[in-house]
């Protein structure tokens, strides 16, 4: 029995040694001090004194003059709260039966959500999740980790594995757990069909030197008034007339942008490297594009994203290899253009420029 005491006591103190040591630990780490419990999401909500004072990241403005507990300076205070004052009690209850520790049976599905994400997508969607999980995999270099992920496929949905296993070249393997039959697929997990507001969405106004900046400040305007933000893109920093320049081609990036209007086909600028984008930035038609503008063009199409041009700019289009009359390309004046491009952003990406894909059920329902 001694023994048993003495072994229940030491697994006691590792464990209290190991949440100190361990958790109280880390916390002390992440904010660089004692005083962790004191950041938002640490602190609690209803007043506390707990006695701690100084230490780094300290916000707390104290009241009294003796940080410690009992004494006579502060007349004994803080003072525990009793039941009378609404105090956290444990109240005794009987308990009949069995108490286990047992997890459900949900614990064990591990698939069932992900079919049910995965058949909720029309069928571009799926196409697309397709061509993530190919894109990612492959650049995965050790073929044990993609054939294991294959497996967790299999699990989920076979056309989506298959597809996938397609892509990287490997055989789709046979689930080891057949995949969910009574999923009920959920609209609101698709994008296809939906719309949003396009508040705070960003626009990229691209301009160049010869730009009139009336032309600037009315698609400025245009944009703000349909509740998006413009960001005016331009060969160099500074001003363009009275319009402050937001980004250079140096500087900008597709990525940053839910769509663009083109006011003008920009010059390769006198920072841009003809030896690396020479032919990038040639048009169709001879006149030279700066290829950095190009590449941005030709990113946000792959993208799906909308895309409006001025009627000067469209030799920006035929450098990006963009077809004027493409899904999502609006080409006309930019109090137009910026009105049918908020319409696009509504759904948040062009759905219709990719080739349709048939609604068909996926394997397995």
């Amino acid at each position: 029995m001694i023994a048993k005491a003495i072994a229940s006591f030491v697994r006691w103190v590792l464990g209290v040694a190991w949440w100190w040591f361990s958790y109280i630990d880390t916390q002390i780490t992440r904010l660089g001090g004692p005083n962790f419990s004191q950041i938002p999401i640490n602190r609690a909500h209803c007043p506390v004194n707990d006695m701690f004072r100084d230490g780094f990241h300290q916000h707390a403005v104290h009241g009294g003059v003796a940080p410690y507990r009992p004494n006579s300076l502060d007349g004994g205070n803080p003072a525990e709260a009793g039941e009378a004052d609404g105090a956290f009690i444990d109240v005794p209850q009987p308990v009949a039966g069995e108490k286990v520790r047992r997890l459900a049976a949900s614990f064990d599905d591990h698939f069932s959500q992900v079919t049910l994400f995965v058949r909720s997508l029309s069928g571009v969607e799926r196409q697309h999740l397709a061509r993530a999980y190919t894109f990612e995999l492959g650049k995965c270099y050790q073929e044990a980790i993609r054939v294991r992920q294959l497996q967790c496929l299999a699990n989920v949905d076979a056309d989506l594995c298959a597809q996938v296993a397609k892509g990287l070249g490997l055989t789709a393997p046979e689930p080891t757990i057949e995949p969910a039959t009574d999923v009920r697929p959920s609209p609101a997990l698709s994008q296809v069909g939906g719309t949003w507001p396009v508040t705070g969405r960003k626009i990229a106004l691209v301009a160049d030197a010869d730009t009139a900046p009336a032309l600037i400040s009315e698609a400025k305007e245009a944009v703000t008034a349909a509740g998006m933000l413009p960001f005016v893109v331009a060969p160099a920093g500074g001003h363009l007339g009275d319009v402050v320049v937001d980004r250079t081609f140096l500087t900008a990036a597709s990525i940053e942008f839910d769509a663009a209007l083109l006011l003008a086909a920009p010059v390769p600028a006198p920072d841009a490297d003809p030896t690396f984008d020479a032919k990038a930035g040639q048009s169709t038609d001879g006149k030279p594009v700066d290829p950095r503008v190009v590449k941005v063009v030709a990113e946000m199409f792959r993208h799906s994203k909308a895309i409006g041009c001025s009627p000067d700019a469209q030799p920006v289009l035929a450098a990006a290899g963009v077809p004027a009359d493409a899904a999502g390309v609006v080409v006309g004046q930019p109090g137009e253009s910026v009105e049918q491009l908020a319409r696009l952003l509504t759904e948040h990406r062009v759905w219709d420029r990719f080739a349709a894909v048939p609604e068909e059920e996926p394997a397995g329902t």
